[in-house]
């Protein structure tokens, strides 16, 4: 059995949360399928094996809209189909299409392969990652918010032409089983088990991670500097260590005993320094990459429930709805290291069961499996 990923990324050329887990997905699946990718490229002319490069334009705001307005369909779910990436599905000789993001399913629906619906053809899996919904609403303005209503749709009308259907976020799954798709799994993975940090010799000090030009990110970092004086009051040379890129704008005044570190050579080094990872993350959903990472190398991690998701059931970890548990927590840790050890250890040990005991790679078997 063949399967084909449409990503909306190339894999070789960028870095991403969302390529990241379709990293981890691929491989997973690579256990039962023939696996190769279908992606958009601004590198089309680079040849990989099993890696077909669809060229990744970026068509005038006129056209999309036009195109929107023709198929009525979202903007998004308009913006990323092509008469290229077509011809690349028709192409395949895949038994499974894999769409990684909704969006991307477009190119297989509009293909003859969408037509073929005798015993032992093509099928179509999608993994939804998050919704766009949320996505536009948090980065697009009013526009997002205006179209909001149009990508609801449009990811419904993709499930219900799917196969199968997977999400990261258990309450999607259930979501898209009251709206009458019937066979969706929550995709509950978890990365592999990476050399565990040591912070048992750390000091106060807490880490705060993410690029900041993703408006999630950056209205979290506004969020964890308004909170830091609560958090550090009375705690000797308590630190916020700042990693990733710059928000848009100009960089704000940082509160005493906060520092911006941009991107550190040793990441590993450096987190072994840190008592616990925050992220009061407001606007969250679909991939949760710092959590998981945090885990795979036994970080405590401080969240809210928009960052941890339903990582909460699955790691034993509590999401913190209010500033007040949020700031507790924070110095609980900065307070006590043996806290941050024993939790950092545990959060590793369920993380490393689950993965030694197969649970990922059950997941990804059952939601792509041809019954």
């Amino acid at each position: 059995m063949k399967a084909v990923f449409m990503l909306s990324k190339d894999p070789e050329h960028e870095s991403t949360g969302d390529l990241t887990m379709a990293s981890l997905v691929i491989e997973l699946a690579r256990e039962s399928y023939d696996v190769g990718v279908i992606c958009l490229s601004g590198h089309a002319d680079t040849a990989s094996p099993g890696v077909v490069r669809v060229p990744k334009t970026a068509p005038a705001a006129a056209d999309v809209l036009r195109d929107s307005l023709r198929r009525r369909r979202s903007l998004v779910h308009s913006r990323f189909l092509s008469d290229s990436l077509i011809r690349a599905v028709e192409r395949s000789d895949a038994d499974v299409f894999v769409a990684d993001h909704s969006y991307m399913a477009e190119g297989f629906l509009a293909s003859a392969r969408a037509h073929e619906r005798r015993k032992g053809d093509s099928i179509l899996a999608v993994n939804t990652v998050v919704s766009e919904t949320l996505v536009w609403r948090a980065t697009r303005g009013l526009l997002g918010l205006a179209d909001a209503r149009r990508i609801v749709r449009d990811e419904l009308r993709v499930a219900r032409n799917a196969y199968s259907v997977g999400t990261y976020d258990a309450e999607e799954a259930q979501f898209y089983l009251n709206h009458g798709v019937r066979r969706v799994r929550w995709l509950d993975l978890t990365l592999p088990p990476e050399k565990q940090v040591d912070i048992g010799e750390s000091g106060p000090r807490l880490v705060f991670l993410g690029d900041r030009k993703w408006a999630p990110n950056q209205e979290a970092f506004e969020t964890v500097l308004d909170w830091w004086p609560d958090i550090a009051r009375g705690i000797d040379g308590a630190e916020l260590c700042i990693v990733g890129s710059p928000g848009p704008g100009a960089a704000p005044l940082l509160p005493e005993g906060v520092r911006d570190l941009g991107f550190v050579d040793d990441l590993d080094g450096f987190l072994g320094s840190c008592r616990a990872m925050v992220a009061p993350i407001r606007t969250g959903g679909g991939v949760r990459v710092k959590i998981l990472d945090a885990a795979s190398r036994g970080m405590p991690v401080v969240g809210t429930p928009a960052a941890v998701g339903s990582l909460a059931n699955l790691f034993q970890l509590p999401a913190h709805e209010d500033k007040a548990t949020f700031v507790d927590r924070c110095r609980r840790y900065l307070l006590d290291r043996a806290a941050a050890v024993a939790d950092g250890r545990a959060l590793y040990e369920l993380n490393t069961e689950r993965w030694v005991d197969g649970a990922p790679h059950r997941a990804v078997q059952n939601w792509l499996v041809r019954r």
